[in-house]
């Protein structure tokens, strides 16, 4: 009992010990000189590349530290002074002596006497239970040089226990978990979580955008409860989202390792440590430990007017189809943004850029910076009718820009606000405010004073107007802003409106995302669909049954589409048990509910699953990959007499996060029985003759086109019909825009930009023959896809990078027959598309301010193999009958 008496008190006292031990942080020895080894790497490469082939590059030095001044009244706040010494600039794997930028350079030579001066000039911390409190180095140093010391000095932010805390280093404020076990601490810092976040922008599509994972680990070995070794890497992995063998890679290393201690400089005295910094040295400042930003220059870059001499025969239309095309532009895209308001308008104006003047436009809008939309503005003139061409090439750049801001959406508020010219223009301006909408409020600035006003506009516009052309154009461009506040609306216009705006409507409510059509939009469809009030156009019910079977329908829903089936029109029947078969088919979300309903006789029997007909509906895989997949469906729905009433044709590309509509060609036509003296459909009686066309491009709807309205316009336009090919649709799109400054804990600084462009030239060849009553439409596509990384590590004095690129050409023709000696009408479809060659290069490289340089390059070329798509079997019949009389005509006798 004695001995445990007396043994108490030292169990507590040392249980007291060892717990303030734990809690407290590191400390270094008076009166000692720590010598350590330190270096710090960077290296880029592919995400599977091997450190060998990787460009990059090693900073090594020596490093000092001692303690300055501990305060009197806490062990754990001191001053420690950190020196660079014996700075070296190498490669980080050995290389043979004619690829090794550094051979032959000394560190004074690659960093600058400037530079390595002040890298060497020592900083202090202020270092309080292992947090850096305070950092104070010289004033305007140069940034780079700063950063590294930042870089190094952030190495010391640590703490003893575990747990989660928000620190500041050089990344900026951030969240970090510590695994503390003995002498060994881990330290995990979420990248994500940094305040501020890294500076840049990216595509509004997630389709075309980057992803990014980036991760960051150190790992301390303490001795004497003062640092001996310190190991830290960061990783950052970027991919395309639409191809993810395009990736690039980059890793950053840095380590600490002490080497000797030695007697050093004694403590200073005293109990401020502003006085003790005063005293060391009166230039010494407190500076934020978070790293400054760098402004780089471009050395020996070329001017824009000659970077335009150099890619402007790239541009001419002639080329649009090829890849090289896609490059300049992209290339240029990037020169722009550098260009001031007046270098742009110089280019511009030049008389000799006027067959490129459109595509011009397309790369001067893609910059996306306030100079090249106002050289824009100066330069467009609205209120003249002569240049339609161009101005309408100018706001479908702006609908398709992949990051479009507050301010250019002003600007095409007050352009609308203002005079213009023509009237299509006009309309146009207003159905891209609309995809303006959509593309901000989707990125969270829904609220911002354009868009509100923007909002206005439409939804104002659209309850005042009373023509029925007016509230078209306002309905095409809700069907761009797709705003939930907007789908009272058009129910009402979907519902009560004559056939062109009620189809607007319905379409528009067709482009929502499932989660916004409730059960009151599914009544109104339905109501539509069942013609309950009204009688409706069979285009507008067809699309009221897509609505419903695409928007989780209930079982008795699904059930009464499929009891309609056989007490529809001829045509309108064989449409829904088309529509019915391709759900079930594609395995689309209401398959489960069909499937159910059908295990009832009633629903599933011979009469009302046999009828015939001529129109469709079918859908496909253009490609399926672990990455992205695309796919098209193309449906038809003939009128009674054989007309085409509708031809609708998409292409959808998705991936696990998104999915985009990337194009839609739908023609529409209607009133043209009286050609061949045949009785309209039910509801039809009283239209007019016409055709029109609407397209989609990357989710952005496109004015309609008006072919023809009225027979006197139809015959007219048969008469004067040439077979020339006619330019549908030719420009550049600019769909992937990625940029991001990475700041790397060692101090340097990786940028990374990726850019994706497309170039697309589409024209259409018609023969038309009265005398052989046959119509035979090419649809001819040409195009590119060009995808263009760059990262790059610039520390002014060694810069290293490497460029990955991946391109795409393509063809695709689609051919329509049909021949009208007949009633029904033969129509074939035919969808080609040529062996597509595919190209990806790698360009590694480092290089010196002197010009001494190394690069490595590799490109790989594959084809994928030409393909036929299959449509519905009903086309497979068709083309076969139209292929055999064909043949049988060219044996005959004469």
């Amino acid at each position: 009992m004695i001995l445990l008496t007396v043994l108490f008190p030292c169990i507590i006292s040392t249980y007291s010990a060892s717990v303030k031990g734990h809690n407290t942080g590191p400390r270094i020895n008076n009166d000692k000189l720590y010598k350590f080894a330190y270096s710090t790497e960077v290296l880029i490469d592919r995400v599977k590349g091997s450190l060998q082939e990787s460009a990059g590059f090693r900073i090594s030095s020596e490093v000092d530290v001692n303690l300055v001044w501990r305060n009197p009244n806490n062990d754990d706040d001191q001053l420690i002074k950190i020196a660079v010494t014996d700075v070296t600039v190498e490669n980080v794997s050995e290389r043979p002596t004619n690829k090794n930028i550094f051979n032959g350079k000394t560190t004074d030579k690659i960093i600058g006497k400037e530079y390595l001066a002040a890298l060497k000039r020592p900083v202090v911390l202020q270092w309080t239970r292992g947090k850096v409190k305070n950092f104070y180095s010289y004033a305007n140093e140069p940034a780079v040089v700063q950063n590294l010391k930042k870089g190094l000095a952030s190495l010391f932010q640590i703490q003893m226990n575990s747990g989660v805390v928000s620190e500041t280093d050089i990344s900026g404020k951030c969240n970090v978990t510590y695994q503390a076990r003995q002498n060994q601490i881990t330290k995990i810092k979420a990248l994500n979580s940094c305040k501020p976040e890294q500076t840049g922008f990216t595509s509004h599509s997630r389709i075309f955008d980057i992803s990014k994972k980036s991760t960051s680990a150190a790992i301390y070995v303490l001795e004497d409860t003062f640092l001996k070794i310190v190991r830290a890497e960061e990783n950052h992995v970027l991919k395309l989202s639409v191809r993810q063998q395009t990736d690039a890679k980059v890793i950053s290393k840095q380590k600490l390792e002490l080497k000797s201690t030695e007697a050093g400089p004694r403590v200073m005295a005293g109990k401020q440590v502003t006085s003790i910094i005063k005293a060391l040295d009166s230039n010494y400042v407190a500076i934020s430990l978070v790293a400054e930003p760098l402004i780089s220059e471009c050395k020996n870059c070329p001017s824009l007017s000659q970077h335009w001499n150099t890619i402007r025969r790239r541009l001419e239309p002639e080329n649009l189809p090829k890849a090289d095309a896609v490059r300049g532009f992209l290339s240029f895209v990037q020169n722009l943004r550098k260009a001031t308001k007046e270098e742009i308008l110089q280019i511009l104006r030049m008389d000799s850029n006027a067959q490129v003047l459109p595509q011009l436009i397309d790369a001067v809008v893609s910059a996306h910076t306030s100079a090249s939309l106002e050289a824009m503005l100066e330069y467009l003139d609205f209120k003249n009718n002569t240049s339609s061409l161009l101005l309408e090439r100018f706001l479908y750049a702006c609908g398709l820009a992949p990051h479009p801001d507050e301010l250019l959406l002003k600007s095409l508020i007050n352009i609308y606000r203002s005079p213009i010219g023509n009237s299509e223009i006009r309309e146009t301006n207003l159905i891209i405010i609309g995809a303006l909408i959509r593309k901000l409020c989707e990125r969270g600035s829904c609220k911002l004073p354009a868009v509100v006003e923007a909002k206005k506009l439409i939804l104002g516009g659209l309850s005042r107007t009373g023509k029925a052309l007016d509230a078209k154009i306002y309905l095409t461009a809700l069907k761009n802003a797709l705003l939930p506040e907007a789908i009272p609306l058009l129910l009402k216009y979907a519902e009560s409106g004559e056939g062109p705006v009620s189809h607007v409507a319905a379409t528009a409510l067709q482009r929502y995302d499932p989660v916004f059509i409730t059960s009151e939009v599914r009544k109104t469809m339905n109501r539509i669909y069942h013609q309950n009030r009204k009688v409706h156009e069979k285009t507008i019910r067809t699309t009221a049954a897509a609505i419903i079977f695409s928007s989780n329908p209930s079982y008795m829903e699904v059930k009464n589409l499929l009891l309609s089936i056989g007490d529809l029109p001829p045509e309108m029947n064989k449409y829904m048990l088309s529509l019915v078969q391709d759900i079930l088919r594609f395995e689309m979300p209401a398959s489960k509910l069909i499937r159910r309903a059908l295990k009832d006789t009633i629903i599933h029997n011979y009469d009302r699953f046999s009828k015939m007909g001529s129109s469709s509906a079918f859908s496909g895989y253009l490609k399926r990959g672990t990455d992205v997949a695309s796919a098209y469906s193309f449906d038809i729905l003939y009128s009674g007499s054989g007309f085409v009433r509708r031809s609708n044709t998409n292409i959808h590309i998705f991936n696990e996060y998104a999915q985009l509509h990337a194009v839609q060609v739908m023609i529409e036509a209607q009133g043209l029985e009286s050609l061949i003296a045949a009785t309209p459909d039910e509801g039809e009686e009283d239209l007019e003759s016409f055709c029109g066309v609407s397209a989609i491009m990357f989710g952005v709807q496109l004015r309609p086109v008006t072919v023809f309205h009225g027979y006197g316009d139809l015959m007219s336009k048969i008469f004067s019909l040439s077979t020339d090919p006619m330019q549908v649709l030719k420009g550049l799109i600019h769909l992937m825009d990625y940029s991001q400054t990475m700041q790397l804990q060692s101090g340097l600084t990786c940028s990374t930009e990726f850019q994706g462009g497309l170039s697309i030239d589409i024209s259409s060849a018609l023969e038309f023959s009265l005398w052989y009553r046959e119509f035979k439409n090419n649809v001819k596509t040409r195009g590119s896809f060009v995808a263009v990384g760059n990262i790059v590590v610039d520390s002014s004095f060694v810069k290293a990078g490497m460029e990955t690129s991946f391109e795409i050409e393509g063809k695709m023709d689609i051919i329509s027959t049909a021949q009208f000696s007949q009633n029904p009408f033969l129509v074939c479809i035919e969808v080609d598309k040529a062996g597509t060659p595919v190209r990806e290069y790698i360009t590694k490289y480092e290089s010196l301010p002197s010009g001494k340089s190394y690069t490595s390059r590799k490109g790989k070329v594959s084809l994928l193999e030409g393909s036929q798509y299959p449509l519905h079997q009903e086309n497979s019949n068709a083309c076969r009958e139209v292929f055999t009389d064909k043949s049988d005509t060219s044996e005959s006798w004469f």
